[in-house]
């Protein structure tokens, strides 16, 4: 059963339906929590706030994007909820001496580099900066996007992800002539 057909009989209530399309989508889900949230169990908890959530405001879904992006933006905001929840403090940044860094600068990875190496050094990163990484290369968002989501300015984001991808690159340099760090 397609995922608009689903859609269209969850809005009407249907349990069935609504089983379905979560079966379709927790395993997912529940990888993109975890990216954000370590604990398992809370990851888990995260994704199942987001599905009740999207049960809830799935009149709003009006189809202009897959049902499953839909979805993973109110997992990845649940999952930033719960991470503002525990007040993991983001690193205060003097704005007056902060530098914006320009997006083309000359970042790259190693051919060779596999995904989950770079999964695991981002995971290594500080927590400001792993987040913001996360929410741009890894799910497509925009500064402006993640300066909402993270109540930080555009320019914090910026700045966030120049460092970010600094650390990142050399982390997976490191990899790259197997030193072993």
């Amino acid at each position: 059963m397609s995922d608009t057909l689903l859609v269209e009989q969850c809005k009407q209530n249907n349990r069935k339906a609504q089983m379905a399309l979560y079966k379709r989508y927790c395993d997912g889900m529940f990888i993109i929590a975890q990216r954000y949230v370590k604990d398992t169990a809370a990851a888990e908890d995260a994704m199942q706030e987001a599905f009740v959530k999207a049960f809830q405001k799935l009149h709003q879904f009006k189809g202009d994007v897959t049902f499953g992006s839909w979805l993973k933006r109110i997992v990845i905001n649940t999952c930033l909820d719960v991470i503002k929840a525990r007040k993991m403090e983001l690193y205060s940044i003097n704005e007056e001496v902060m530098h914006i860094s320009e997006e083309g600068t000359d970042w790259e990875v190693s051919d060779e580099t596999t995904y989950s190496e770079i999964l695991n050094a981002i995971e290594k990163l500080p927590e400001n900066y792993k987040t913001v990484v996360q929410l741009f290369l890894l799910e497509g968002y925009d500064h402006q996007e993640i300066s909402q989501v993270l109540d930080i300015s555009e320019s914090a984001s910026r700045t966030n992800l120049h460092r970010g991808k600094i650390q990142l690159q050399e982390q997976l340099k490191h990899l790259q002539y197997g030193t072993g760090y």
